[in-house]
């Protein structure tokens, strides 16, 4: 029989109760989320927690750091597959408004809204997390505006900044509609306004 190290152990036992956590998250009307209500929802004490951790702001920052690692991997592919520019810059899009239609909870954390009574910092690892995610933008749109499939001269920076408006401005719709306005509802009509290809 494999042994299984302590370390590993509680590797285990904290993925669950982040899982937990996210699944707390999930919850339309907004549970209150404490240490008790996750350690019930678990089946476990809340000593148990504390020593996975030592607070609820570690067991956030522990799912920004999920969420962030888990759009850059996906972004990092979008960016090194072979399609335009452009098309790069719809991925991007759609990863990011997918990402929240399929992570609800997930949502409330990329909008602050699980975050006002929290610690400070998470709220700034969350706006962190928003200034890479529009760097990418720009960066794209950079790629895009020199291949010439966009204008040479359009403002990068203010294009980067109205499509991330655009998708957190989504994304707090799900989220304050109770996970009922689709993230990606009317895409197909709205990527003809957005799209940078439209900027020739």
């Amino acid at each position: 029989m494999e042994h299984i190290s302590s370390s590993e152990k509680s590797s285990e036992k904290k993925d669950e109760i982040l899982q937990a956590l996210a699944e707390m998250l999930e919850h339309p009307q907004r549970l209150k989320i404490t240490t008790a209500a996750l350690a019930m929802k678990l089946g476990i004490s809340q000593s148990s927690i504390y020593r996975c951790f030592p607070n609820k702001a570690q067991m956030f920052e522990a799912l920004i750091e999920f969420i962030e690692k888990t759009l850059f991997v996906l972004i990092n592919k979008i960016l090194q597959e072979g399609h335009s520019a452009t098309q790069k810059i719809e991925n991007l899009l759609l990863l990011l408004l997918g990402f929240s239609r399929k992570n609800p909870g997930m949502t409330r954390i990329l909008v602050n809204d699980v975050l006002i009574n929290e610690n400070e910092h998470l709220q700034f690892r969350v706006n962190q997390l928003h200034d890479r995610l529009e760097a990418t933008l720009k960066q794209a749109l950079r790629f895009a505006a020199s291949d010439g499939q966009i204008n040479r001269n359009v403002n990068v920076t203010a294009c980067a900044n109205l499509l991330l408006c655009f998708v957190i401005g989504r994304w707090y719709q799900f989220v304050k509609s109770e996970f009922a306005r689709d993230p990606l509802a009317d895409w197909e009509v709205q990527r003809l306004i957005l799209l940078p290809s439209k900027l020739l």
